[in-house]
């Protein structure tokens, strides 16, 4: 648990940093830094999403069908009563949308490969590089989220805790799925990202927290088409 831990951590330090230092900024830098996150965190999706060849029946059908499920549930609605209710314990003395924050933030720290891959690794090998890695990434991507959206950036470090953290102490038991399903997961979370990344940048308003049911779903696929190979 050594990776994830140092991993939400750097959120942590970073968002309370950001959140710090965000508050003397003008409205218009805070709006163009959000902009700029926007554009990198959509380039991300797409350099993602560009894995899934051979595998794009999978990714088309685990959107479809895990978008659809994730509206039923109503994930996103749920995650902004979360944020709402948050905003309310901490007072109106406490500027910036703490749903806005903590949703934006935790999408792009959790859907990603190095989240599941250094999760894994750190499980199994009991090697923490690229956790450490995404530490230091998170960290400063944490700054300029929670400059531009508050402190409820901070709070993304739970469900990477959590995410994260349950990844690693099931390591051995996903490792074969991991495996077979790695190239259809990353896909399909480039995905998530790149729409993460349209709604950040205001082109589309995307519930893509609803999209979050895509991704076992895309592993799930990706094991069942192994079986029928074989």
């Amino acid at each position: 648990m050594l990776g994830t831990i140092v991993n939400s951590l750097a959120i942590v330090v970073g968002g309370v940093v950001g959140w710090t230092v965000g508050r003397w900024f003008p409205v218009k830098m805070r709006e163009m830094i959000l902009a700029g996150l926007g554009l990198v965190v959509f380039v991300a999706g797409v350099e993602m999403a560009l894995s899934w060849s051979g595998t794009i029946l999978i990714v088309i059908v685990s959107v479809v069908l895990g978008t659809a499920i994730g509206e039923l549930l109503g994930i996103e609605r749920g995650l902004q009563a979360l944020g709402a209710w948050l905003q309310r314990q901490v007072g109106a003395r406490v500027k910036g949308n703490f749903a806005q924050g903590f949703i934006y933030a935790s999408l792009v720290y959790c859907v990603g490969p190095m989240a599941i891959l250094g999760a894994m690794e750190s499980g199994i090998q009991g090697n923490h590089s690229i956790l450490f890695a995404k530490a230091s990434i998170d960290g400063i991507t944490a700054i300029a989220f929670a400059a531009t959206l508050g402190p409820g950036v901070v709070l993304a470090a739970v469900p990477v805790l959590l995410y994260q953290g349950g990844l690693t102490l099931g390591a051995l038991g996903l490792a074969d799925i991991v495996a077979v399903a790695s190239a259809q997961i990353t896909a399909t979370g480039g995905i998530l990202i790149m729409a993460l990344g349209l709604k950040m940048l205001s082109i589309k308003d995307i519930s893509v927290a609803n999209m979050l049911p895509a991704l076992p779903l895309a592993a799930l696929l990706a094991m069942l088409f192994e079986k029928v190979l074989m």
